[in-house]
């Protein structure tokens, strides 16, 4: 078997019972049990909940009180911190989320603001970074965006911004675009804070008390930046093929050309791990959930790219050995 086919085995959580994680973990499973065969999907989540087609299932307990907010968050917690256990152990190359409800997650008692941060917590990761991918587009090429400040208020944006902040966010995606996407010298750009990149002065200072900065250190360390860039045109030039990666400033400004873009084919990447982890780019859509309408497009997206990055480190990892 070649490595292109190497059967790799992944964790795959049911995110919020209330959601349509359970549906669209069941969806994308049919769709990759014909196409995909390769792939090994370990569901963890409610046994009740699991795929019927499941391969394989490490259950969570859940009540029948699953309906209230804080017993939903707690059965999401508990698949996410047995997920990581399974990856840091080595039973499984990778872990796909379904989404949870940040609600919830806060009702149970956990105090992170998403996946993201969790994931860190667990893992004890120094600098983790959040890429939503997407392969292909319909208005275009490929789309890649980071967000280098994540689940917070937008109040709170300015004053966590830093030079720092961004050269770890460039370089964490430029050594995942390296050695997991094998490109070889990526072209990120950094998309400006304020509008027309503050025309000068005109409308702030953070292009060039963070931006300017940021740049310089990273074109001194070799990296192929470019910036500060409008956000109005940034990721019309990314679409375009003129960058691999934009570096966002803040979440809505990158989540709301990313699913403009890609929605449905979009996946988030948690990058600085010491797994693969994706996930699919919608929520838990709680109006929807059980109806049958939920698409597992995004979900099917999200196995197949960690199945793809987990099957890269490995051989990555084969040729250092």
């Amino acid at each position: 078997m070649t490595r292109a086919t190497r059967t790799v085995r992944l964790a795959v959580t049911l995110g919020d019972p209330r959601g349509i994680g359970p549906e669209v973990a069941d969806g994308a499973a049919r769709i990759l049990a014909a196409e995909e065969p390769a792939i090994r999907l370990l569901f963890v989540g409610p046994e009740a909940l699991a795929p019927a087609n499941a391969q394989e299932v490490e259950p969570v307990l859940m009540s029948d009180g699953a309906h209230d907010p804080a017993h939903a968050g707690r059965v999401a917690a508990t698949a996410i911190r047995q997920a990581v256990r399974l990856a840091l152990a080595g039973d499984v190359s990778g872990i796909v989320t379904a989404p949870i409800d940040k609600a919830a997650l806060h009702a149970a008692g956990e105090p992170f603001p998403g996946h993201t941060e969790m994931l860190a917590e667990l893992t004890g990761a120094p600098d983790v970074a959040m890429l939503m991918n997407a392969e292909t587009t319909p208005l275009g090429g490929a789309l890649r965006v980071v967000l280098a400040t994540k689940h917070v208020a937008l109040a709170s944006v300015p004053g966590l911004l830093s030079p720092e902040l961004f050269v770890s966010q460039a370089r964490l995606v430029e050594r995942a675009l390296r050695e997991d996407w094998r490109i070889e010298r990526s072209r990120i750009a950094l998309c400006a804070v304020n509008p027309h990149a503050s025309d000068g002065g005109l409308f702030g200072d953070e292009e060039a008390r963070i931006v300017v900065p940021a740049l310089e250190a990273l074109r001194a360390a070799g990296v192929d930046a470019t910036g500060p860039v409008p956000a109005d045109t940034v990721f019309v030039r990314a679409l375009r093929g003129e960058f691999d990666v934009v570096i966002a400033p803040y979440h809505d400004v990158g989540m709301a050309a990313f699913k403009t873009a890609s929605f449905g084919h979009g996946v988030n990447v948690t990058l600085g791990l010491p797994f693969v982890r994706t996930s699919p780019d919608h929520g838990t859509a709680l109006d929807i959930a059980g109806k049958g309408v939920a698409d597992p497009s995004s979900m099917a997206e999200a196995i197949r790219l960690a199945a793809r990055l987990a099957r890269a480190r490995e051989a990555l990892s084969g040729m250092h050995a």
